[in-house]
């Protein structure tokens, strides 16, 4: 048994929909969580930036004394996270390899669609990682930069029509690829779940990357005997600007009340 929390990270406040999943999965296990607000969106960001924001909230997190760290940020998953690995002595995951791995489990006609930040397309991350796990796949990829910036703000409701006008303009032309299989591969786009099935359709699997990464955590603690003793977990949430407005719309994300303030943090110390 190992009672030490885990940390997770995201540029904002999707990776809560993740947590959201680890709360559900592993719920004896404490989790603190960084939201980098003040650097929101990471999706335009060069690689370069990337790995520097990866270290230093990987460094903040490490302040702590946790057992693992959760990279809920598809765009550092896609960019750093085997730098990230590399120099550090403790689990790091990912949201990239579970997510293909059941998305190659998943599809039936061998055409898997994503959609991610511009930085994750142009990574080819997902591609490579499915083409390692079946050659055969098929991967249609698109770029969906506005939908981290709408979600942060709010905008994920049914109805909605900017983000009803957004969602169409980037799905239809890759619901009509023929793909029976989308990747949501931004923690942010869980959100947007209703929004995307009704323009993808019913025969559309749709894959949580945060839920598939919630699983690979849970295996990997069970793995190497890290897990929690069964009791309540508790979560803490941190962020680098506006805690107080992370705090306001985080308990959409987590689909709970938020029972604690959201702690600031200059994530630029570290």
């Amino acid at each position: 048994m190992d009672n030490r929390p885990i940390g997770v990270f995201d540029s904002g406040l999707g990776g809560l929909t993740a947590v959201r999943q680890m709360r559900s999965i592993l719920p004896s296990e404490n989790i603190i969580y960084f939201g980098d607000t003040s650097r929101v969106p990471y999706g335009g960001r060069s690689q370069e930036i990337l790995l520097k924001y990866g270290r230093q909230d990987v460094r903040f997190l490490r302040s702590f004394d946790i057992k693992a760290i959760v990279v809920a940020c598809g765009t550092v998953s896609t960019t750093a996270l085997p730098t990230l690995r590399a120099e550090n002595d403790l689990p790091i995951l990912g949201v990239v390899e579970p997510a293909c791995r059941r998305a190659v489990g998943q599809t039936r006609n061998k055409r898997v669609g994503l959609i991610a930040t511009a930085a994750s397309v142009r990574s080819g991350s997902y591609e490579r990682t499915i083409h390692a796990l079946d050659e055969g796949v098929e991967v249609i990829s698109k770029a969906c930069p506005l939908f981290v910036p709408l979600v942060e703000n709010g905008r994920y409701q049914v109805g909605d029509s900017v983000i009803e006008t957004v969602a169409r303009e980037y799905l239809v032309p890759l619901r009509d690829t023929g793909i029976d299989t989308l990747i949501l591969g931004c923690t942010h786009y869980p959100l947007l779940t209703e929004i995307i099935g009704r323009i993808m359709g019913p025969d559309v699997m749709l894959i949580d990357t945060g839920e598939e990464a919630a699983w690979e955590l849970k295996r990997t603690l069970t793995a190497q005997d890290m897990l929690a003793e069964e009791r309540m977990g508790e979560a803490t949430f941190y962020a680098s600007d506006q805690p107080s407005d992370f705090g306001a719309l985080a308990s959409c994300f987590l689909r709970e009340p938020m029972e604690k303030a959201v702690l600031p943090v200059d994530i630029e110390t570290y």
